[in-house]
């Protein structure tokens, strides 16, 4: 990763609606070997992941799905090849903001830097939402 790669877009991120819940869309390519030499690059990640999902809960975020990219089944994908694909949610701007300047964060980002060879959040707001069905 780049330095310029993996900076956080801060302005993007203070500028969407402070009062709307926000989904962090997650593009992730996992370097063949951790960095740190402890295993693979999903190894790392799995650290990561298991260091910040207490995070994200405290500030009342959660994962709603997560899963391995199998390909570019339209268009082309510019930034290249993912391999992994995580949507987290949570209730406002400020929450992920609050949680990635935390340093509890910061004591597990190194993980997710020795495992990923690029790694993308994209921000969204909601525009659709399919209900379950209701049951009876």
């Amino acid at each position: 990763m780049q330095p310029n790669e993996d900076r956080l877009q801060r302005d993007a991120v203070e500028h969407l609606d402070p009062e709307a819940p926000v989904t962090m869309l997650n593009l992730l390519r996992f370097r063949a070997a951790s960095i740190d030499g402890n295993g693979t690059g999903w190894d790392a990640y799995v650290r990561y992941s298991a260091l910040t999902m207490p995070l994200i809960k405290s500030r009342g975020g959660t994962v709603i799905w997560a899963g391995k990219v199998r390909g570019t089944a339209f268009g082309c994908c510019a930034d290249g090849e993912w391999d992994y694909a995580v949507l987290v949610r949570y209730p406002s701007p400020t929450a992920f903001l609050d949680m990635v300047d935390s340093s509890e964060y910061a004591q597990g980002n190194h993980h997710r830097l020795n495992g990923l060879e690029r790694h993308v959040i994209l921000a969204t707001h909601e525009t659709y939402h399919r209900q379950p069905p209701a049951t009876g």
